[in-house]
């Protein structure tokens, strides 16, 4: 796949033509990885949620995907904001918008409101950005796209001693920001 991502970087039609059929696997593995944390019931279903990422995806200007990793780290976070969006439409349309609390183990245990879990996550995990970025690429890579952590040091450039000493801070910062008020 990195190869052929090279070749259709390079303005090779053949390559590009040869891609988006593995691509387009990727993404539906992702997305099942994604789906899982979900409530049973999700409107969403995995098709939706793949081809909604892959709109994402191909709208995304100057996107210079160097390899499978980075593909799918970036294919994990168009996932999560097309899960987020969907939470929020649900959410707003029939609870009208109140928080909840979640623990971080919770968010991916069935929820009397489906969608609220995926939500404090998400902003939990938008305040961590705030503080820490890698930290926040390391929850992303990790929790949201399924990654090892030997894959999730190679797409960073760290060792997997940093990605798993900071993954371990971020779970527990995570653990405390949900804990103390479901994202806010």
């Amino acid at each position: 796949m990195s190869q052929l991502l090279a070749e259709a970087r390079h303005g090779d039609r053949g390559a590009l033509d040869k891609l988006m059929p593995v691509l387009y696997e990727e993404l539906r593995r992702l997305a099942k990885r994604h789906m899982l944390r979900q409530s049973p019931g999700h409107t969403l279903q995995t098709t939706d949620l793949v081809n909604q990422a892959y709109l994402r995806l191909v709208h995304v200007q100057g996107a210079q995907w160097k390899d499978r990793l980075h593909f799918l780290s970036v294919a994990s976070r168009a996932m999560r904001s097309v899960l987020v969006d969907h939470a929020r439409r649900r959410r707003y349309a029939k609870r009208g918008g109140a928080r909840v609390r979640v623990s971080l183990e919770d968010a991916a245990i069935v929820s009397e409101q489906p969608g609220a879990e995926v939500i404090a996550v998400h902003e939990a995990l938008n305040r961590l950005a705030l503080l820490d970025q890698r930290k926040s690429q390391i929850v992303e890579l990790r929790y949201f796209g399924g990654l090892t952590i030997e894959e999730t040091a190679e797409v960073l450039g760290i060792s997997r001693e940093t990605v798993n000493r900071e993954w371990n801070k971020a779970r527990a910062w995570l653990y405390d920001a949900l804990r103390q008020g479901g994202g806010k």
